[in-house]
């Protein structure tokens, strides 16, 4: 996520940088390099809740292990 904002704002920068140009050609690329930005860090938290549902499952197997093992050695 980081590296797509900085991305962006360096792209509007060198956008900028290019020249004479209208304000609201500069306003439009400056938006548009927004736009991805914001779409990157929508990206960025999905990944990051697909990553803690997936945390949550392996710490409940993990527990349903240590379970089976404690019912195993109680059982002998």
């Amino acid at each position: 996520m980081t590296r797509s904002i900085l991305l962006a704002a360096l792209l509007a920068l060198a956008v900028t940088a290019c020249g004479e140009k209208p304000a609201e050609e500069v306003a439009a690329t400056a938006t548009d390099a927004a736009a991805v930005a914001t779409d990157a860090a929508a990206a960025a938290t999905e990944a990051a809740d697909a990553v803690a549902t997936d945390a949550a499952a392996a710490t409940e197997a993990a527990a349903a292990t240590d379970s089976a093992a404690a019912a195993t050695e109680a059982a002998k």
